[in-house]
């Protein structure tokens, strides 16, 4: 695929690792329409974007209203002269027991991360098939393998991605250059979970170990140069999915035991519904401020250390 002179499309651009991508795409001096809630923060990053040298428009959009995204791949279009990239990256979260938290709250949790990624791939495509090309990149998340409990809405979307994403490459077989490509990233760095909506009444954390978002940022500018149906990023990410495969019980079993534990010793914290249904003013950076993990080797030690918990859960499970 072309690597420069291209029109990138990126939702969710406002903050942690939508921010980075866009950053990331901006080093490679692409054409780049970047698209939130956050009218604000996007012109923010745009200066930042046009410093290293991309042309940038700044679309506010709400992926999870069709029209609004009807709208921004029309000003894509007009922009660039055609969509090369499209990036589904807008997310949120909720977190909270399922029968506590609001209803109306989970249907908006599915309406943004999974008719979110579908309103994105629907506009887009009528763009894709007429000049015969183009990439729809989805960030699912390693969410999209691994359940994650107290996040039962946020679970069904990423879960509903994944069923979705390989429904539509099944069905896009005969379009050779158009490519739908996911990536699963395990746990990053990012303001996302500050942002999120909190039904527990306790302060939440990121589960360790984090990522630095810019290598999400670099693998989705990597698969728009060589498209790649499925990429896992971070060794974490493999890991998770290799226990929930094997081990889906016992996984579900011990994420739900130390999410439990954890929300026990938290520190108190109002509930709040977060970003769900408008942009917060605060968190806007690519960082979240958890703490970086340093360089990618470090984490080969959690990698080791779950071969070996697999293979003695496995060992274990065949003597049982």
């Amino acid at each position: 695929m072309k690597t420069t002179d291209r029109t990138i499309v990126i939702t969710g651009a406002s903050s942690g690792v939508g921010r980075a991508i866009s950053l990331a795409f901006a080093q490679k001096h692409n054409k780049l329409i970047i698209a939130s809630r956050n009218i604000t923060a996007l012109e923010e990053l745009a200066l930042e974007c046009r410093q290293l040298g991309s042309q940038v428009l700044c679309v506010e959009t709400d992926t999870s209203e069709i029209s609004s995204v009807i709208n921004l791949a029309a000003m894509a279009d007009d922009f660039g002269a055609g969509i090369d990239v499209w990036v589904n990256n807008a997310g949120v979260l909720a977190i909270g027991e399922f029968d506590v938290t609001p209803m109306e709250l989970n249907e908006q949790v599915i309406k943004t991360n999974l008719l979110g990624y579908m309103n994105g791939a629907h506009a887009v495509l009528p763009f894709f098939k007429k000049q015969k090309s183009g990439i729809i990149i989805n960030n699912i998340s390693i969410g999209g393998f691994l359940p994650v409990p107290f996040g039962t809405a946020y679970s069904a979307s990423k879960f509903g991605l994944r069923g979705f994403s390989a429904a539509l490459k099944a069905e896009l077989t005969d379009y050779k250059n158009i490519h739908v490509c996911d990536t699963f990233p395990a746990f990053l760095d990012t303001p996302g979970i500050q942002h999120a909506a909190n039904y527990t009444g306790k302060q939440l954390k990121p589960a360790p170990p984090v990522y630095d978002p810019n290598r999400v940022a670099a693998a989705i500018v990597s698969i728009s140069e060589y498209p790649k149906s499925e990429t896992m990023v971070g060794s974490a990410s493999i890991l998770l999915r290799a226990s929930y495969g094997l081990f889906p019980g016992l996984t579900r079993g011990i994420a739900g035991m130390v999410i439990r534990q954890y929300l026990k010793h938290a520190d108190p914290i109002e509930k709040t519904d977060g970003n769900i249904y408008n942009p917060l003013k605060f968190g806007n950076a690519v960082h979240g401020g958890w703490g970086l993990p340093g360089k990618p080797k470090a984490h080969r030690k959690y990698l080791a250390a779950g071969i070996v918990l697999a293979v003695g859960l496995l060992v274990l499970s065949k003597r049982s």
